[in-house]
């Protein structure tokens, strides 16, 4: 007789060989993180708002909603490292709002194509082309319950609709590349002991980026 967990299962029975001959499988996601100095950064015309204020991005909010629903949003998070550390690329407007890059979906459009897309617009050389980008996998997905600043990486059992989805992705760079960035943000690297437990400066997506980032194993090259 074989204890497997805890029911005695008599040996030789199929399940028997299903379980004895079973390995351990790690999974284990590799991503390659390059050099910061492998890119070049140049500029472009400034990327102009959408919302003025923030009173108004949560007007333009309601009235989307009732013409189209919940609101879809993705963001990419662009990686390279510096002496051997993790740093994450972050849009900085004035002095002290950063963001990812990316922004809302248009109506049916697919999440990771609409990513391509907006990240080329954000970052991309040319006007309206799209650039080979390489989204890896999802990292986390937030979620705006009413019309107001705070997401929760859940759905409260209250609330049956959410006014926002935010989906970050992680993208893999190529090794070298050139970025044109707006003329009114400054694309900068922030490292992520930085980011650790950090609302107040960076938001609560950007702050819990190092938790979700944790199980990669990163190829520093």
């Amino acid at each position: 007789m074989q204890v497997i967990g805890c029911s005695q299962v008599p040996i030789g029975t199929p399940i028997d060989a299903k379980y004895l001959s079973s390995t351990s499988l790690t999974l284990e996601r590799v991503i390659n993180l390059y050099p910061l100095t492998n890119y070049t950064f140049g500029t472009k015309e400034a990327l102009a708002e959408r919302d003025q204020t923030v009173q108004a991005r949560f007007q333009r909010m309601r009235d989307d909603f009732e013409k189209q629903g919940m609101r879809r949003t993705v963001e990419g998070v662009l990686m390279v490292h510096e002496h051997n550390l993790p740093h994450v690329l972050l849009l900085q407007l004035g002095t002290s709002f950063f963001r990812l890059p990316g922004g809302e979906l248009e109506p049916g459009e697919d999440s990771v194509e609409g990513l391509k897309r907006l990240l080329s617009e954000c970052l991309g050389q040319q006007e309206g082309a799209i650039g080979d980008w390489v989204v890896e996998d999802t990292l986390s997905n937030w979620w705006r319950p009413n019309f107001e600043p705070p997401r929760y990486p859940y759905i409260a059992t209250h609330i049956t609709k959410p006014k926002e989805h935010t989906r970050l992705y992680l993208v893999q760079l190529p090794e070298n590349a050139l970025f044109a960035v707006p003329k009114n943000y400054k694309l900068v690297a922030a490292p992520v002991f930085e980011l650790f437990d950090n609302p107040h400066s960076y938001g609560p997506l950007i702050a819990s980026l190092p938790q979700a980032l944790s199980r990669f194993n990163f190829i520093y090259i």
